[in-house]
C-alpha cells in the first residue's frame, strides 16, 4: 500500500467537508451544517492566507487530509504552523496515513523556516494524543480559550472549530 501526500485542490473540498463533519460527530458529538463546513474548505483551499490542506491518496482516493494555519510568534521570532482538521477514514487508521501526513507537513513546516508545529486536540481522545505522543508532540502548559464573536447557527455551537 502506497501512501500519497499532496496538496488539496479545489476537486477535494466535498471530501474535506465530508472528513470535517464526520471528525466533528466522533470527537465531539457535533452535528455541523454542511454548507457552512463547504464554504470553509473553499475559502481555505482558494486563499493560501488562511489555509493550505494537505490529502492523503491511496490507490488515487482521498482517505485522509488535514490543514495548516499560521500564527506569528514574537516570541521566537519565526512562525507556528497549526496542525488542524486531521481526519483519516476508518478503514485507513493505524495504517501509516496519519504518519505519513505528519511527516509530509513537518518536512514542509521546516522547509518554510517554521520554528514550532502544534495542534489542540480534545481533551478526551486518548488514541489521538497516543498517537502524536508517538510522533515526538508533547503536551505544552498552554489551555485553549475563546470568545464567540459571531452567532453561530445552532447546528455548529459547541464546535472548537
Amino acid at each position: 500500500m502506497t501512501i500519497h501526500i499532496r496538496p488539496a485542490n479545489s476537486s477535494d473540498a466535498q471530501t474535506i467537508a465530508h472528513f470535517n463533519t464526520a471528525m466533528a460527530m466522533e470527537t465531539e458529538g457535533v452535528q455541523l451544517d454542511v454548507g457552512t463546513i463547504l464554504a470553509g474548505v473553499q475559502a481555505g483551499l482558494s486563499d493560501a492566507t488562511k489555509a493550505r490542506y494537505f490529502a492523503a491518496e491511496i490507490d488515487g482516493r482521498v482517505v485522509g487530509c488535514c490543514m495548516i494555519t499560521h500564527e506569528w510568534s514574537d516570541w521566537r521570532n519565526g512562525d507556528m504552523w497549526w496542525l488542524q482538521s486531521v481526519y483519516v477514514a476508518p478503514d485507513y487508521r493505524r495504517t501509516g496515513v496519519f504518519r505519513e501526513m505528519y511527516k509530509h507537513v513537518q518536512s514542509a513546516a521546516r522547509a518554510a523556516g517554521a520554528v514550532v508545529l502544534r495542534l489542540y486536540v480534545e481533551r478526551d481522545n486518548i488514541r489521538a494524543k497516543q498517537t502524536y505522543e508517538s510522533l515526538g508532540m508533547y503536551m505544552t502548559h498552554y489551555d485553549v480559550m475563546e470568545a464567540k464573536l459571531t452567532m453561530l447557527n445552532d447546528a455548529g455551537t459547541g464546535s472548537n472549530h
